[in-house]
């Protein structure tokens, strides 16, 4: 048994110590075991010799035997490419490099095996950076099974280490292999999931005989890649569940008092279900963290109320950190007209005469002035404040609560791990956590970024919304739109109109927010139209979105800043510009700015009349659903999880070598099952075997393959 787990890359056949250096920053890689983990992406079958005459397509890669008739350079300095003709003895077909030419030694007098994947260029076939192996140096499994294709950076490619030199590498280390490497999965778990040992699924997955053996190879790794990550994620949530928590068992007077008389529409089943979730955590004695997921209008900010007055029953106080001042002042104005509580004013008189609110609210943001600061200071620290909403302010080292017992934190993606650790910390003990995001997770990728959190999804929305009608058009309609658009305005309604770019710009046929801003300017001169952008000035921002919300602009242009946070109810339309610019489920966010009133709302996707297949897909999907999940789940599959990372949480590593999220779903849930199966047996991992598991995440999280250790930081 070899142990390539310490042999330095610098000493592996190919490679010296120029390539190292290039492999070091571009992969990571250090030793040859770092090597053997960067995977092919795809596989060509070599076992097919092809005539000139049987290429069909530009996807599938193919081999020739034939011979040079002749080559020129065209050009010079770096213009400079190579042009030569292969004839397999029936047909010819150009080839053509652009870069590396000093290097090829081109011969009439040789046969050449020719593998490339073929490109069209004035309507006949040509290869353009084409391998080509004189016919006597061809081996054996050059042209038998499946041949490994890897991913290569730019940077890899200048430097000679293109796909073919990375396959030479990797195969001068097969003899080494095959001596046999320390496994990093259990023989229980090989077994009870049918799996190969990590020394046949890495020299199947560089070299597979055949489909089957690849397809086993690539399951085991994958299988392995996301076991680990579930073990580190599970083995958090464990310990974390044996801290000690504020125990909340009472549902008394100010919970009992809102359900009766202050609930402006029923609970639906799901909220119910998920404040059943939230509340058996909170009177466990132990630290709850818990992720709520709702989509839009689901009514994650009731719940988080209710929660929020469990906490007051129990003598508790909460906080509410919102990653905006928009969005904190919102929660603020909704949560004072749920509760009919008073507000602070410039007196410092912290609450309304008369009656005392059921709860006692108060927001603090940056804007909030010194003299009211000091007042909520005062009050946070002897009691009076029962709830406080805010923006980073909260994290201020002056901040100092009396008895906090539950943080809210809304959108946590947005938050940094230390921001968030500084809020947990005011305490002497860990306060109860509630997350909530309005951005649906896919199954795969929640057990994957959130994996650590118990989960809670309100997948109901409150009776009497109607869903949005989505249509999509194409610019030929803008004409029948702005009739449209005077239809809702005459109603009493008001529009959002979302443009991909502020100003214009040259390189991209878009359209642009100034420009669109102007045009409607002069479409609707009898309408109040207002602006807003992330360059303004945060208070002339404030400002514009002021006026729509208060209704006297009845048109409001904006980006995206719009996607999470505004509620308007009288607004009623939504138009996405250039809606082929935006992913699935930010075009889903902006959606769910609209449709929030009684009456019915609409959302226009306008994109170019030329589109892609994919964006042809997305369009069709959001006309089909207003599912957020749904539409997750379909981003997910059609852009991958490397897109999707805005989702995950600030500081947290998220790097799959072979898993992927939006096709493995049911490993994953294997993997998961195999990590709990582990840490029920053996939460500390002292067995012999789990040692090794124990090793194994140490290396992982010394690389920065598996999600930050947040005990380390709370």
């Amino acid at each position: 048994m070899t142990d390539l787990n310490i042999r330095d890359i610098t000493y592996c056949k190919n490679v010296g110590a120029k390539r190292a250096d290039i492999l070091r920053h571009e992969l990571h890689a250090e030793t040859a075991m770092d090597l053997l983990r960067h995977y092919p992406f795809r596989y060509t079958d070599r076992s097919r010799m092809y005539h000139i005459a049987d290429i069909a397509d530009e996807d599938t890669a193919v081999q020739i035997r034939g011979r040079l008739l002749e080559w020129h350079t065209i050009g010079v300095g770096k213009g400079q490419r190579l042009s030569a003709q292969f004839s397999d003895g029936y047909h010819v077909v150009e080839l053509v490099w652009f870069r590396g030419i000093s290097y090829l030694k081109l011969d009439k007098n040789r046969e050449y095996l020719l593998f490339g994947k073929p490109s069209r260029f004035n309507h006949t076939w040509n290869f353009v950076h084409p391998e080509l192996t004189p016919w006597e140096k061809v081996t054996k499994e050059m042209t038998e099974g499946l041949e490994p294709e890897y991913p290569t950076t730019e940077r890899m490619k200048q430097s000679g280490l293109n796909s073919r030199a990375f396959r030479a590498i990797t195969a001068a280390l097969m003899p080494d292999l095959k001596q046999g490497v320390q496994d990093t999965l259990g023989g229980d778990v090989l077994k009870r999931y049918h799996l190969m040992n990590l020394t046949d699924a890495l020299l199947n997955v560089h070299f597979p005989p055949d489909t089957r053996h690849m397809q086993a190879a690539r399951e085991r790794l994958k299988f392995e890649e996301l076991f680990y990550i579930q073990l580190d994620l599970l083995r958090q949530m464990k310990r974390r569940e044996q801290k000690a928590g504020y125990p909340m068992p009472k549902v008394g007077h100010r919970f009992h008092t809102f359900y009766r008389e202050y609930l402006p529409f029923p609970l639906t089943n799901a909220q119910k279900r998920v404040i059943r979730e939230i509340h058996a955590d909170m009177q466990s004695g132990k630290q709850m963290n818990r992720l709520l997921q709702g989509d839009v209008g689901s009514g994650k900010t009731l719940v988080a109320l209710m929660c929020a007055l469990l906490a007051a029953d129990n003598g508790y106080q909460t906080c509410i950190m919102a990653p905006t001042e928009i969005l904190a002042q919102q929660h603020y104005e909704t949560l004072r007209q749920l509760l009919r509580a008073g507000t602070a004013d410039e007196e410092g008189t912290l609450w309304d005469s008369g009656k005392p609110p059921l709860m006692r609210i108060a927001l603090l943001t940056g804007s909030t002035t010194k003299k009211r600061r000091e007042e909520l200071h005062r009050h946070l620290e002897d009691g009076a404040i029962d709830l406080l909403i805010g923006t980073h302010a909260l994290l201020e080292d002056n901040v100092q609560f009396a008895n906090l017992g539950l943080c809210i934190v809304d959108e946590q993606h947005r938050f940094g791990v230390a921001q968030r650790a500084k809020l947990w910390n005011k305490n002497i003990r860990a306060p109860h956590v509630l997350v909530m995001t309005a951005t649906p997770i896919p199954r795969t990728l929640a057990m994957t970024v959130y994996g650590d959190l118990r989960i809670s999804i309100i997948d109901e929305l409150p009776p009497g919304r109607k869903p949005v009608h989505t249509l999509h058009y194409t610019i030929t309609r803008r004409a029948s739109i702005n009739r449209f658009i005077r239809e809702q305005v005459d109603k009493g309604r008001q529009i959002y109109v979302v443009y991909p770019l502020i100003k214009e710009n040259e390189k991209l046929d878009l359209r642009d927010l100034q420009n669109g801003y102007n045009e409607l300017i002069e479409t609707f001169p009898e309408y109040r139209i207002s602006m807003v952008h992330g360059q303004m000035r945060p208070a002339d921002k404030d400002e514009q979105m002021r006026r729509f919300q208060a209704g006297e602009t009845q048109i409001l242009v904006a980006t995206t800043v719009i996607e999470v946070g505004v509620n308007v109810p009288n607004a009623s339309v939504m138009i996405i510009e250039n809606a082929e610019r935006f992913g699935l489920s930010q075009l889903h966010q902006l959606r769910g700015r609209v449709g929030r009133g009684a009456e019915q709302s609409y959302c226009i996707l306008l994109t170019n009349l030329e589109i892609s297949s994919e964006t042809r897909k997305r369009m069709e999907v959001m006309v089909a659903t207003n599912d957020g999940f749904k539409i997750a789940e379909m981003d997910l599959q059609l852009r991958g999880p490397g897109d999707m990372k805005g989702t995950l949480q600030s500081g947290q590593a998220f790097d799959l070598h072979i898993a992927n999220l939006s096709t493995d779903g049911q490993i994953l849930e294997r993997a998961r099952q195999a990590a709990e199966e582990v840490l029920c047996n053996d939460p500390l991992l002292e067995s012999d075997w789990n040692r090794l598991y124990k090793r194994r995440l140490d290396v992982l999280r010394f690389a920065g393959q598996t999600p930050v250790n947040w005990e380390e930081i709370s």
